[in-house]
């Protein structure tokens, strides 16, 4: 921690030093809650972080790990942390519970969420899905299943319990998952030995924005600058993510979080480029 403070404290030292407008910042320091543990979709913060574009903003910013069970924007309106990530619906979510949460930014402009199937099963297109069984996660049944259901059809009869392992779709040919465009190949394709069909649900007009930034009301009004600075600083990190060079973040994703190794990390990357998630 004090190491990493240091850093901070350095670059920002660094930037005044380069910048003169950099000098009259007081280094702030920003908590911000992933969405899921540390992964390549992540890799703008990362990259910011470990290049030192926070640094540089006069920030110091902790990235807070997010997984299974943690409810990020229960943490964010009970001020455990500054920000948060999310998709769209996050704060449309705390709204409609009276809780004053904005999203000020979103670094996927398309959503990665798929809907994966076995190959040589019938399905080639979201339709043929309709009266598929189809493993969701409990949230994500407040978020993408709601516009299935409202647009195409879908019906809670549908849901099957999502577990986070894939052994039992894969056991299963006639088994349907949520998942992401950014891994769906990699990990149930070595699976299956071959391409899983994944279906984009992008592609057929869902509508959502996704790995977004967003705080509470208040917050945003009390640190608009540091608020504004963060943003820009990561906006920064993925722009380099994408069209430059993301070892940075890849080495710091991969030391945050083993699984993630750099192989992975370079897939997932291609993938945001390839489906132009974050630049399209």
């Amino acid at each position: 921690m004090i190491d990493r403070i240091c850093s901070a404290l350095l670059g920002a030292l660094l930037a005044c030093v380069l910048h003169g407008s950099a000098c009259a910042q007081t280094v702030e320091r920003i908590r911000f809650g992933q969405s899921w543990l540390p992964q390549a979709e992540h890799c703008g913060f990362f990259q910011a972080r470990a290049s030192g574009l926070y640094a540089a903003a006069g920030l110091d910013v902790e990235l807070v790990p997010g997984g299974p069970g943690v409810n990020m924007s229960q943490l964010l309106a009970a001020g455990r942390v500054d920000a948060a990530m999310g998709t769209a619906l996050s704060t449309l979510n705390m709204r409609a519970a009276g809780v004053p949460g904005v999203t000020i930014a979103a670094m996927f402009q398309r959503s990665p969420q798929t809907l994966v199937a076995h190959p040589n099963q019938g399905v080639a297109r979201l339709e043929d899905l309709r009266s598929r069984r189809i493993a969701v996660a409990n949230f994500s049944r407040t978020q993408f299943w709601l516009w299935l259901k409202v647009r195409y059809g879908f019906d809670d009869s549908q849901l099957r319990p999502y577990t986070y392992n894939p052994s039992a779709f894969v056991a299963d040919p006639s088994a349907v998952q949520q998942g992401y465009i950014t891994e769906d190949a990699f990990f149930l394709g070595r699976a299956l030995g071959g391409e899983p069909v994944t279906i984009l649900l992008a592609d057929y007009g869902y509508p959502e924005y996704a790995t977004t930034i967003y705080a509470m009301q208040e917050t945003i009004e009390r640190r608009r600058d540091a608020m504004q600075r963060f943003v820009d600083a990561s906006i920064q990190g993925y722009a380099q993510c994408i069209a430059g060079d993301p070892t940075p973040a890849f080495e710091a994703i991969r030391a945050a979080n083993p699984d993630q190794s750099l192989e992975l990390s370079a897939f997932k990357v291609a993938q945001m480029r390839r489906y132009q998630l974050a630049d399209g």
